[in-house]
């Protein structure tokens, strides 16, 4: 298990130095360009393929589902948006399941209520839901309910490794996510998420590592913040320590945005990754 060398440790940084060490926004020429990029190349995608759009699984209008129909009775990727539990949404995101539809893998995309409406435990409970809601409806959109997966991007990415101790879930995959939120919870990102040291503890997977846990991937751009790449292979170095299963990549030249090509291109890094994982 491969780890950064040498570790290190967010508690030396000031203020503005931590908040630098994980605004991917700003470590990201053209972010922004990129992200609506996203949002252009997703839309068109569902006019071009078999989506139905805005499934409610709850009351509260971002608990939403979008589902993209490859094959009957395939297999299902659950997969939760990025943003910092405080941005973005489900929409600029489907661009994505260009790298997985000619496999014939389904994706579902979650939307989920975003902070300060929501705390993070609440947010947590809304990807449980989603999760419970697809295993109780898959099969009624083509879906097969015994082949669920989950993956997000980011925070999203947390989200799936949060959900990954549900029985439905056969096996994960984490983008550059965040799994240990004490650094989360004293910088800039936490102004909307406001947690406290016990919902910090409560919402890291990296301190609560499920008795039973199916395998789960982990990858991360090799052009990141330092930051985030320790987030995922002290992740990885985790689950492995645990007796878990665990495939742990850094992916050369990416960044924190780049990354998702290696999902969107059916012979990216990622969506081979994704193929091998569902096909165990």
């Amino acid at each position: 298990m491969s780890h950064l060398a040498p570790p290190l440790d967010w508690r030396r940084l000031d203020r503005p130095a931590l908040d630098a060490a994980f605004n991917n926004s700003a470590a990201v020429d053209g972010s922004l360009a990129i992200v609506e990029h996203w949002g252009e190349q997703s839309a068109a995608l569902k006019a071009r393929h078999p989506a139905t759009l805005d499934l409610a699984y709850g009351p509260r209008p971002r608990q939403r589902i979008d589902f993209v129909k490859a094959s009957e009775g395939g297999p299902t990727l659950v997969f939760f948006h990025g943003g910092y539990w405080q941005a973005r949404s489900k929409d600029f995101f489907t661009f994505t399941a260009a790298g997985l539809l000619p496999a014939g893998i389904n994706v579902a995309y979650v939307g989920y209520t975003l902070a300060p409406e929501a705390s993070l435990d609440g947010i947590v409970a809304e990807a449980r839901a989603a999760v419970d809601w697809l295993g109780a409806h898959l099969a009624a959109f083509g879906g097969d309910p015994a082949r669920m997966f989950v993956s997000g991007w980011s925070a999203g990415a947390h989200l799936a490794a949060m959900v990954s101790d549900n029985p439905l879930v056969r096996g994960g995959l984490g983008i550059s996510g965040i799994y240990e939120l004490a650094p989360i919870a004293a910088c800039y990102v936490n102004d909307k998420l406001g947690l406290d040291a016990a919902a910090a503890d409560r919402n890291s997977p990296a301190r609560h590592i499920p008795l039973t846990m199916p395998p789960f991937d982990l990858v991360v751009g090799g052009a990141e913040l330092p930051l985030l790449r320790q987030q995922t292979a002290d992740y990885a170095a985790a689950l492995a320590a645990a007796g878990k299963t665990v495939q742990y990549e850094e992916i050369a030249g990416a960044n924190h945005f780049t990354i998702l090509d290696h999902l969107a291109d059916p012979e990216g890094i990622i969506a081979r990754r994704l193929r091998r994982l569902m096909a165990a």
